[in-house]
């Protein structure tokens, strides 16, 4: 696949954008990427608008992010760096999904996992941000997961997924790049006591995590005592807003599983749901955060481009706000 490349005009206002919205306070060493499944959601294909993957870079440029995740569509090796560096946008992360039963992971999974891991080499990426697929019987325990009736990993399957783990997180650090374990809703790792579980099992050194405080919500968790209690362990960052209203019919069980209430958009734009967004802010200010912040949503009813938008300019103004506390200010 051979890229066009950007209109000069768009770069140009791009980089003027991103002079504006950047900070020059405690979090001034963060980037800011955003995730391309708010257009082509991976996995449910009714939320696929079938955008092409260079009209969605072009949206991420003129709306003022540093780079973002890999989406579907997207151009592999030299084409995407190519398609990226005519953006002068940066491949922050390749997210991969490891399948997994109670029993742990499937036979099959490390080999998806190498191959999410050779698209993220291959495209000068930085991040590999691993997760448990969804799974029969956790997607539709998503949000009420501590429920007792909800399926669990047996202790074979938790030893299964920390070898899995210890050997992607060892081959992605001799490919040069960092690894982050997300916590996600709808797998076999979502509530909080079960996020501490692999913690105890695999040191913070060789498994960081990934804190996508949107699914830490939903998994019944506070993101702020996330952010306090695993510290430097949280080297990547999703910023993801919850709808308080369609979570609470997820919890009660008036949506039926983690996939339904991503179609009636369990996840809202930066802002407007019931993420407490300047405490996560100030939590990792405090410690002068310097990863990536990646403003994601996995569905929307506004035009994709437009809650980008408003994702990245929640961000700065919330940012500029704690600049403006911390001294650091513009």
């Amino acid at each position: 696949m051979t890229s066009a490349p950007a209109a000069t005009n768009l770069v140009e206002r791009a980089r003027h954008l991103r002079g504006l919205l950047a900070s020059r306070g405690p979090l001034g060493g963060a980037s800011v990427g955003t995730v391309p499944i708010l257009w082509n959601n991976v996995d449910i294909a009714e939320l696929r608008l079938g955008t092409d993957a260079e009209v969605i870079l072009d949206d991420i440029a003129r709306t003022g992010y540093d780079g973002c995740q890999v989406g579907l569509g997207f151009p592999e090796g030299e084409d995407l760096r190519a398609t990226l560096a005519a953006r002068e946008l940066r491949l922050a992360e390749v997210y991969a999904s490891i399948p997994a039963a109670v029993d742990g992971p499937t036979p099959g999974a490390l080999a998806e996992v190498r191959e999410r891991l050779r698209l993220l080499v291959a495209g000068g990426g930085e991040v590999f941000c691993i997760a448990l697929d969804g799974s029969p019987g956790r997607n539709e325990a998503a949000g009420h997961a501590t429920d007792a009736d909800t399926p669990q990993l047996t202790d074979a399957g938790w030893d299964a997924l920390v070898e899995l783990l210890r050997t992607v997180s060892t081959e992605t650090r001799v490919a040069g790049a960092r690894v982050a374990f997300h916590p996600h809703a709808g797998t076999f790792v979502e509530t909080p006591a079960e996020v501490e579980r692999l913690a105890a099992a695999i040191d913070a050194e060789t498994l960081p995590f990934c804190l996508d405080v949107g699914h830490y919500l939903v998994g019944g968790g506070d993101p702020v005592e996330a952010l306090r209690r695993y510290g430097e362990r949280v080297s990547h960052v999703h910023l993801k807003d919850v709808d308080p209203g369609v979570l609470g019919r997820l919890r009660r069980r008036e949506i039926g599983s983690f996939g339904d209430a991503v179609r009636q958009r369990l996840f809202t734009e930066l802002g407007s749901g019931a993420l407490d967004l300047d405490v996560i802010l100030a939590e990792l200010a405090e410690r002068r955060y310097g990863g990536w912040l990646m403003v994601e949503q996995d569905s929307g009813w506004p035009p994709p481009a437009e809650s980008a938008a408003i994702g990245r300019r929640v961000l700065a103004a919330a940012i500029r706000r704690l600049d403006s506390t911390d001294g650091g200010a513009r």
